[in-house]
């Protein structure tokens, strides 16, 4: 991977990540870089997120160094240093075309997550103690500091939204919601498109099955 990251995606949680992640591998044939990847790899690369929300120089390879893509949290907070390090890469932003349908998505399953794993949070590891903190930290940013209450997150997701349009380069920008399918993403890329149908994966229902308890 000696030019690195080929797709920086831009997009906020619960826009078609997991989708989008199960694509690109497809397409690209490599690793892509998600929310749930930093999970497997049992959290190993939260001192690098956290030491880049600290504002402190930090060696990107050492998280993307066997990756192809990279979409989701963390990676979309970074998008915008990302971005300047891997200046081939396209830009991908993952977004929902209604806001209260992507609330509706997001508050029944991350912003759930979010609160039952503070209710546990004395009883978890240190490390994971450090992942809740990186997160918190990414959604104070993103939705301000009531990021926990509709209005603020729906409002922090349009002006994330408009941030990312109005700011990255034209021509490495790609526009995607879930309904578009490999059309946009094969034509940035220049690869053809795929036969069998677009993946489909991680619906709320999944993310509560996974990732929550009753």
């Amino acid at each position: 991977m000696a030019d690195g990251l080929r797709v920086i995606g831009a997009g906020l949680p619960r826009t078609g990540t997991m989708s989008l992640r199960l694509a690109l591998q497809q397409l690209l044939g490599g690793e892509c870089y998600h929310m749930s990847h930093l999970w497997e790899r049992e959290l190993v690369d939260v001192p690098v997120f956290s030491a880049a929300l600290a504002g402190d120089a930090v060696d990107w390879s050492a998280v993307y160094g066997h990756c192809e893509a990279a979409v989701d949290w963390p990676t979309s907070g970074f998008w915008e240093q990302l971005a300047v390090t891997y200046p081939r890469a396209v830009i991908v932003l993952s977004e929902r075309a209604d806001p209260q349908e992507w609330w509706r998505s997001a508050d029944a399953t991350v912003w759930r997550a979010m609160r039952q794993f503070e209710a546990g949070l004395g009883e978890s590891e240190p490390l994971q103690r450090a992942w809740f903190a990186m997160a918190a930290e990414l959604m104070r940013r993103t939705f301000g500091p009531d990021w926990k209450l509709p209005l603020a997150a729906i409002a922090g997701y349009d002006r994330w939204n408009s941030h990312v349009r109005a700011t990255a380069p034209a021509d490495r920008l790609v526009i995607w919601r879930p309904g578009d399918g490999w059309a946009p993403l094969c034509a940035a890329l220049g690869l053809p498109e795929p036969a069998e149908p677009f993946p489909h994966a991680n619906t709320t229902d999944d993310f509560v099955r996974k990732n929550l308890t009753t």
